[in-house]
């Protein structure tokens, strides 16, 4: 290696951060540095001096190149924070998102702490919404399923390592993985981007699974699929919770209407803008 290759912690990310690009540069190229060496972030700035061998300085490099090339950081990592949890994420699963937590916190203010429930998470993904309700909600029994058996074993895997044992597990398309049990609340973040969409070919939607983003020709294939298959699989009372697009909201809540759902409403994200949209299962007439 050439005397003029940087090698020190403060070198390796000031040369990092000037190859990268945006905002979040410096920040990323921390990031992948703390991955490297398997240290906090935090001690990359206790200790700047310090050398890498130069075995993890090559493996630095690598990270920076692929960033650069676009592949995104939870997948470089195998990392992605989410709710209160770390959750393990491969190019198998979606990345989860900051604003899927609005899913979870409007579905926990209808889980009850002091009683079991059945919830099911459709199209887990990660396992991010399953398993977040899950160590918020120790009585409840959450299913978490998945059509794709690739995406499964990154949830068993997170679960396991969580030590979250009121989630199991099934495979199968939206409501179908369900089979003849009934549910309290099902929860889903599913594909809600319209096929075609010109975003897909963008940042990290280029490198995540095409099946968990994109949904027909307006976004909606899935969500239309969901709410029509729910309620032979509901408890009376039970609710639906959908994540779906920002300008979705309106037709989404048309859908809950048409099939007899009732207390249909939204709910905005942190950026203002309807992101969740959920109905109630008709309670049992007295």
């Amino acid at each position: 290696m050439s005397e003029c290759e940087p090698r020190s912690v403060r070198a390796l990310i000031e040369a990092a951060s000037t190859r990268l690009v945006g905002e979040e540069a410096r920040s990323e190229a921390e990031i992948l540095l703390a991955h490297v060496l398997a240290r906090p972030r935090g001690w990359l700035f206790a200790w700047p001096e310090h050398e890498p061998t130069a075995d993890q300085r090559a493996a630095y490099v690598q990270l920076i190149d692929a960033r650069w090339r676009g592949e995104p950081i939870a997948y470089l990592t195998g990392r992605r924070g989410f709710w209160t949890l770390e959750l393990d994420v491969t190019p198998a699963v979606l990345i989860p998102r900051p604003e899927t937590e609005l899913l979870v916190e409007l579905a926990l203010a209808r889980l009850p702490l002091d009683r079991e429930v059945r919830v099911a998470d459709l199209g887990t993904g990660s396992g991010a919404i399953a398993l977040a309700l899950a160590s918020e909600r120790p009585q409840a029994r959450v299913l978490a399923t998945d059509a794709s058996e690739a995406a499964l074993e990154v949830a068993r895997g997170n679960a396991r390592r969580l030590d979250l044992r009121n989630v199991e597990f099934a495979q199968g398309d939206w409501c179908v993985a369900l089979g003849g049990a009934m549910f309290d609340l099902i929860a889903s973040n599913p594909p809600y981007i319209v096929s075609g969409d010109p975003h897909l070919a963008q940042g990290d939607l280029r490198f995540e699974p095409p099946d968990a983003l994109a949904s027909g020709r307006d976004g909606l294939d899935a969500i239309r699929t969901i709410i029509a298959q729910a309620p032979t699989h509901l408890r009376a009372g039970g609710w639906v919770l959908l994540e779906h697009g920002y300008d979705q909201a309106a037709a989404v809540r048309n859908l809950f209407a048409g099939c007899g759902f009732e207390s249909i409403d939204s709910a905005r994200d942190a950026a203002g803008h309807e992101r969740v949209s959920f109905g109630r299962h008709p309670p049992a007439k007295v």
